[in-house]
């Protein structure tokens, strides 16, 4: 039998779009697969929020043809709008209404019936565990809560796609992690992902895909584990007691003696194998230097987006601490 390749659930050829002169997308290319999740990071104005715009019905590209679960966003948006849910950067919630009455507004906006839309909110209430608070107004959520009802609130018309832009930022890291397993649980249900972060360790945990975008252009595309592997960068930082045992070192491993700015701290180039590290550990002991500890670096995605974009992520896409549309949601999405 012949396997036949399912539809992606989101296809893009071509896609530009600009605003007067200034080229936000400039000719994106990119296929998401159904049931995964899809990151696309960047520095702030690099046109993530754009691309979910457009991608969402919410504004037209200039050029390039933009397919949603095999709907063209131009010719078939009703379609394309029937089949999502956008999570934006900003709680869409109605401060005024409780959870519960915010959930019942949005069935009524997917014209769901009057038995259906409540049967659909009191789902999504337990799925959250938003059952303490339904009955408060959205002013006494804690930010957590408030993008947890702002996702329930996305999925009220069952969406197969879902985009969530940065939906994480301001969060705390427990806060964040539950959002983390929200949309784990999501895609173990079918439902696609594309989701845009500022968080490099968040597309790390997440994502299945990822594509980093610069300058309105696509610079590189992969699996995390892809990605990191086209980055050399790993390294062993050994802490000395004194800078006297660093330069002996430093003659001993053949490596510059100010590799860092720590007076106390050498840099060695390594892959962080097990054998690589016991080697480097064994001439240092043989020359009776000591070493008062050490630590392991393996390139992560803040190299790769440092190596293709030319800009630590830190400048304008911070890591995580280490301890740790719905079909009318045009309100939900802030240009950027």
């Amino acid at each position: 039998m012949t396997n036949i390749p399912t539809e992606p659930a989101i296809a893009v050829t071509g896609l530009r779009r600009s605003y007067g002169s200034q080229v936000v997308l400039d000719g994106i290319d990119l296929h998401v697969r159904e049931g995964s999740i899809f990151s696309l990071l960047g520095p702030n104005g690099a046109g993530k929020t754009t691309m979910v715009q457009i991608l969402s019905t919410l504004i037209r590209a200039d050029a390039g043809d933009v397919r949603v679960c095999g709907h063209d966003v131009v010719r078939d948006p009703d379609r394309v709008r029937a089949a999502i849910g956008v999570t934006g950067q900003f709680s869409a919630l109605d401060n005024f209404l409780t959870g519960e009455e915010n959930l019942l507004l949005m069935a009524d906006l997917h014209h769901l019936g009057r038995a259906e839309g409540r049967r659909r909110t009191a789902e999504l209430i337990e799925r959250f565990d938003l059952g303490e608070v339904a009955r408060k107004p959205g002013v006494a959520y804690s930010g957590g809560m408030r993008r947890r009802l702002d996702l329930a609130m996305g999925l009220i018309g069952n969406p197969r796609v879902i985009f969530l832009d940065e939906p994480t930022t301001g969060l705390d890291p427990r806060s964040r992690r539950d959002m983390w397993q929200i949309v784990r649980d999501l895609v173990s249900r079918g439902v696609t992902i594309f989701l845009t972060t500022q968080y490099l360790e968040e597309a790390d945990q997440l994502a299945d895909r990822i594509a980093l975008l610069d300058h309105g252009r696509l610079v590189a595309e992969g699996t995390p584990a892809e990605l990191k592997r086209r980055v050399p960068g790993g390294h062993v930082e050994l802490r000395f007691a004194d800078g006297t045992a660093r330069t002996a070192a430093a003659a001993i491993l053949d490596v510059a003696p100010h590799s860092t700015d720590d007076p106390l701290v050498l840099r060695v180039p390594g892959d962080g194998g097990v054998r690589s590290l016991k080697a480097l550990l064994d001439r240092l002991d043989d020359a009776a230097v000591e070493v008062d500890g050490l630590t392991l670096h393996n390139p992560d995605l803040d190299d790769v987006f440092f190596a293709v974009t030319g800009q630590p992520a830190s400048a304008d896409v911070p890591a995580a601490a280490p301890a740790t549309v719905s079909a009318s949601g045009s309100e939900k999405v802030t240009a950027r």
